[in-house]
């Protein structure tokens, strides 16, 4: 087995045991993996993830299995990240999120990959596999939320769900500090933000019972406000919430 990725079973190996494969991979510049990613372009795959609502201005169709085995093989690499991010190319982007090292990305590069989303799948492949594991992971998910423009806010609440899923240390009244805002933001139309508003309820709500009933409880709250993307949101959240309740602890 490869010692550095733990997993490739490639008979060819350098004399510490790696495989030679995974060493190239590891050791590939922005340039060189660019070049390997412009050369898997699926034009099929791009049509079918558009229907997907993925952004395919530069999209090459790629699938995430095949990117998550990249990344896995590249490991983490905060300035590969940086250089894979400034292409502007979809993959490169999503790849920039797996190797990410969330010890070293610092406010200003959070903001600035942000500001450049135009996709739900790269939005949330950044906030659940690197944002969320930042020390300021909870002030940035607060103040994307309140942004106006659409990825931006999105990301704010994408970044709560990673959170609730994955931050097993967060006390339940860390969690419920986001309830204010999933209220307020639960009246926004468009689909993006009003999905990934749906998705924090419940993924706060699915934590643990107790977290169920206070999300159970904010769902009939919003339910009540009475608009289009409310109704959807609350309707929504409670049937799944209702379902985990008796699972859960």
């Amino acid at each position: 087995m490869c010692t550095l990725t733990g997993e490739c079973n490639i008979a060819e190996r350098d004399v510490f045991g790696n495989c030679c494969l995974c060493a190239k991979i590891k050791a590939m510049t922005c340039q060189e993996i660019v070049s390997d990613l412009k050369k898997q372009r699926n034009p099929k795959n791009i049509a079918g993830m558009a229907r997907f609502g993925i952004n395919p201005r530069t999209t090459l169709g790629i699938s995430m299995p095949y990117l998550r085995s990249w990344a896995k093989k590249i490991g983490k690499n905060q300035k590969l990240a940086l250089e894979l991010w400034e292409t502007d190319i979809h993959e490169a982007r999503i790849l920039a999120g797996l190797i990410g090292e969330p010890d070293k990305i610092t406010a200003k590069q959070m903001d600035h990959w942000v500001a450049g989303l135009d996709s739900w799948d790269v939005c949330d492949t950044l906030c659940l596999n690197l944002f969320d594991k930042t020390k300021i992971a909870y002030p940035k998910a607060k103040f994307w939320a309140k942004s106006k423009i659409e990825f931006t806010r999105r990301a704010g609440f994408a970044l709560m769900a990673g959170l609730a899923c994955h931050d097993k240390t967060a006390s339940n009244q860390k969690l419920m500090e986001f309830f204010p805002l999933i209220k307020k933001y639960s009246i926004d139309e468009r689909n993006f933000v009003r999905k990934a508003v749906n998705w924090a309820l419940r993924q706060i709500g699915k934590r643990n019972k107790s977290l169920c009933l206070q999300a159970m409880k904010l769902a009939e709250e919003i339910r009540s406000i009475d608009t289009k993307a409310s109704r959807w949101i609350a309707s929504n959240a409670l049937s799944e919430l209702k379902q985990k309740l008796p699972k859960l602890k």
